[in-house]
Formats: structure tokens, sequence, C-alpha cells
């Protein structure tokens, strides 16, 4: 059986991670402290090399583009931290014969980084990033690349595990996947449909996972 993941607030703590990074990025760059505020909002929901063009340009900074975003990636993969549960929650998955996946949007290089810092590739079988892949969830190629990336099929089914209403629960399902929400604290959305299944955080996604697999 196949289990997609999300990575960002799914497996490992990008919140906490940029708000690491923003903190140094401030001290490193000679920035105001109201500086970091607007650093963090901006890259919030996502990072990209212009965004740090961006960023750079916002505060007046003669660095190149390229060295930014080499400074972002390199600072937010050290800083990168498994949500707690995450290596032996998807260790256990694995030794009962599940089929693993990280089926993540952004860029290439700053997701791989991150999983090997964290150490979480040697869980998968496949790694599918939007930027790598050419289309972004919640988008249905995008999940069938993730599938063919894990070496199965989409249409033999499987789950989709992630934080996002969107672009995990909502894709994941019009591409024909059981869907486990992470709340996290959260409320589900009103007037949306339900997941298949809600969890507080990762370790409760898997052990519900490690269930069904009996």
């Amino acid at each position: 059986m196949l289990a997609l993941f999300d990575l960002d607030n799914t497996l490992i703590d990008r919140r906490g991670s940029l708000e690491e990074w923003v903190r140094h990025f401030v001290r490193f760059r000679s920035l105001p402290p109201a500086a970091g505020p607007v650093i963090s909002k901006r890259l919030r929901a996502r990072a990209y090399p212009a965004d740090l063009a961006e960023v750079g340009a916002i505060f007046g900074l003669s660095v190149p583009a390229e060295e930014l975003w080499r400074e972002y990636t390199e600072g937010m993969a050290g800083a990168a931290r498994c949500l707690p549960g995450a290596e032996r929650g998807l260790g256990e998955l694995r030794d009962t014969g599940w089929t693993l996946g990280v089926a993540t949007n952004g860029a290439g290089d700053i997701q791989r980084a991150k999983l090997t810092s964290t150490g979480l590739t040697r869980f998968f079988d496949g790694v599918c990033v939007s930027e790598e892949v050419g289309v972004r969830k919640p988008a249905r190629q995008f999940f069938e690349a993730a599938a063919k990336l894990c070496g199965t099929d989409l249409r033999l089914g499987g789950w989709m595990v992630g934080d996002n209403p969107e672009t995990d629960i909502e894709g994941g399902r019009a591409a024909g996947l059981h869907t486990m929400w992470i709340a996290a604290g959260r409320q589900w959305p009103t007037n949306v449909r339900s997941p298949d299944v809600v969890v507080a955080d990762v370790a409760e996604a898997t052990a519900a996972l490690s269930v069904l697999a009996l």
C-alpha cells in the first residue's frame, strides 16, 4: 500500500526552522529588528530564488540573488528538525511493508537538502518535488508522478497525509487517494468536505496507518 507524505509542517517543523533562520539572517545582515516579521511573512507560504531576491531588494542588500538563495537553502537545511515521532513512525511503516513517498511542493534543492539533513531520505521509496516534475499539488498529474517515482501506480490507490486542506487533502482526494489530515491544533475548515481521517500529528498519522495495514 502506498502512503504519500507532505514534507513541510507534516514531517518537519518548517515554521520553527523559518523563524530560526530569519533571526540569524537579520543578525548576520545587520538588519533592523523590524525586518524579521516582514521576511517571515514574505517566506511563510513558500520560498523560491525570486522570493529571496525580493527580500534583498526590499532591504537594499547588495548581495547577488544566488548568494541569498544559497544562504537560505543551507540555513533552512541546518535548522530543519523532524516533528516528534516522524522517524520512528516511518520506520515502523516500512517494516510492515508500506511503500512510502514524499509529495511536496517547493524547490528541489532546498526540499532535498532538508530531507538529507534530517535523515528522512532513507525511509522513502520516492521523492516528488513540484519544481522537479513541473507540476504542483493539488494537480492530479503531481500525484501520478509521485506514485510513479515510488514504483507504483496511482490507480492502485493509497493514502495522502498532510497538513494543507487544499493541496494535500482536496488534491489527494481528487486523485483517488484516501486522505489523512494533520490538524496540529486547528479545526477543519467549514463547508469543506472532511478528510477520511483527522489526526493530531505525524506520530498519530503513522500509528493510524500501521493499524490499517493489519
